[in-house]
């Protein structure tokens, strides 16, 4: 009997596992995100377990802020509208943060009602305890100028610890009009970035023109050169890897902006016009040596027309080098590439100008000049000098003057580094491409005699 009713738990036993088995295989599957879910509860259990079983106190990382956001693509114009729409209520609001004509004037008032005695001639001066007095009267949009790091930055030999007003206010004024500047660009920005495109400074620069009384003048028809001419310059010096665009930052920190502005000036000098690559006679000047070159009108220049560039001395070997490595349509040049060579060689002593002359320099395209390359260029020199009648000068002579000059890390290569670094680099590429410029290096002594024989001259009369 006892037997009897094992076998028959046993029985039961194994009918029960069977159900459970049969069961479990009609039971629905778990979709894919339960079973993520299973194992991410698991997954924490075994972690607060292997941790001791106490849950860490520090929940901070629930709180960590978003730092990534989506840009809205072409096809998505809400998002992008709506994006468009943001960024000029936060350029507003930022704009309506800036000082504007009326408070500057409160604020001078007050500068110069808090002026500290004595006097150091005509500059007025103003203690750290009225300089504070001034910031709680100014009101809270010049907060942020009255501390005490900004008074530290001015300070300088007073002996009674004093700044200068004017130099505090110019201050002011500077970082106001850099503000603003920075709003006026980014309202260019199309791509909300921090960075303008090709495209988006011409804009700006075109719509500026009319608020520069220095360019009343320039027939609408040069519009589209002076444009490009002014926005080369930009391109040529802030965009060396020629990404096609230029940070916003940048744009205010180069001197460039400045040079623009300057426009404004209705008394501007003959000599500071000539100096300022933005105004109209240096606009028209270039404009003008690139119609006299194009001797066939056809808005291109060919290499034959290029080689009377300047003083016409520049050498085949060179000009066969700027046509292999710059962007050309059929063999010639367009003016936006003209404009590259122009400020390259007009601005030898700029790293960005010896990085353009340093690519064409680098025939083997190595990163560095080797003997080799010096020997190729400077050979067309020495045929120059032939046929101009002039006793060729060694080689070697020349290298090793170009190697002192340079004093390059390796003695064998010079690098383009190396080349800024000297402060040679326009002189040693002036050497290699240019007859005028060697004679001109070749001669200096004499040169030099001849300058300080005209001063006596002018001396003694």
């Amino acid at each position: 009997a006892a037997a009897a009713t094992v076998t028959c738990r046993r029985g039961m036993d194994w009918k029960r596992s069977l159900r459970g088995r049969l069961a479990a295989r009609r039971a629905p599957k778990k979709s894919e995100q339960e079973l993520k879910d299973e194992e991410m509860e698991l997954f924490a259990k075994y972690y607060v377990e292997w941790k001791g079983g106490r849950q860490s106190g520090n929940t901070s990382y629930t709180n960590i802020p978003r730092f990534y956001y989506r840009l809205p693509a072409e096809d998505e114009v809400l998002l992008q509208k709506l994006r468009e729409e943001s960024r000029a209520v936060f350029l507003q609001r930022k704009s309506r943060e800036l000082l504007d004509n009326e408070e500057l004037q409160n604020l001078w008032f007050l500068l110069d009602k808090h002026q500290t005695l004595p006097m150091i001639g005509e500059e007025a001066m103003i203690n750290y305890e009225n300089f504070l007095k001034v910031g709680e009267k100014a009101g809270p949009k010049c907060k942020q100028f009255f501390t005490a790091k900004i008074f530290a930055k001015l300070l300088h030999n007073d002996p009674y610890g004093r700044i200068s007003i004017m130099q505090f206010f110019n201050y002011v004024m500077r970082k106001v009009w850099l503000h603003q500047t920075r709003i006026g660009l980014s309202l260019y920005d199309v791509a909300g970035q921090g960075y303008l495109r090709e495209s988006d400074l011409e804009n700006y620069i075109l719509e500026l023109i009319p608020t520069l009384p220095q360019l009343d003048g320039l027939e609408k028809s040069f519009y589209s050169f002076y444009v490009c001419t002014a926005v080369r310059k930009f391109f040529f010096f802030l965009d060396p890897l020629r990404t096609g665009k230029i940070k916003i930052q940048d744009i205010l920190a180069c001197s460039f902006l400045d040079d623009l502005l300057e426009l404004r000036d209705e008394e501007l000098s003959k000599e500071s016009q000539e100096t300022n690559w933005f105004s109209a006679p240096s606009a028209l000047r270039v404009y003008g040596q690139y119609l006299n070159l194009d001797k066939d009108h056809n808005g291109m220049l060919s290499k034959e027309e290029l080689s009377r560039y300047g003083t016409g001395t520049l050498t085949n070997i060179f000009l066969d080098r700027v046509f292999q490595e710059c962007l050309t349509y059929d063999g010639e040049m367009d003016y936006k590439t003209y404009l590259d060579f122009v400020l390259a060689l007009e601005n030898r002593k700029e790293p960005a100008a010896l990085q353009y002359i340093f690519k064409l320099l680098d025939i083997e395209n190595k990163g560095y000049l080797n003997v080799f390359s010096l020997n190729y260029f400077f050979r067309a020199i020495q045929e120059q000098m032939k046929i101009h009648g002039q006793e060729p000068v060694s080689f070697q002579d020349v290298k090793d003057e170009i190697f002192d000059m340079v004093k390059p890390k390796d003695p064998y290569k010079i690098s383009l580094q190396d080349l800024i670094n000297s402060s040679q680099g326009d002189t040693v590429t002036s050497i290699l491409i240019d007859l005028n410029g060697f004679w001109t290096y070749e001669n200096r002594e004499v040169l030099v005699a001849s300058d300080n024989d005209s001063t006596a001259d002018v001396d003694d009369t």
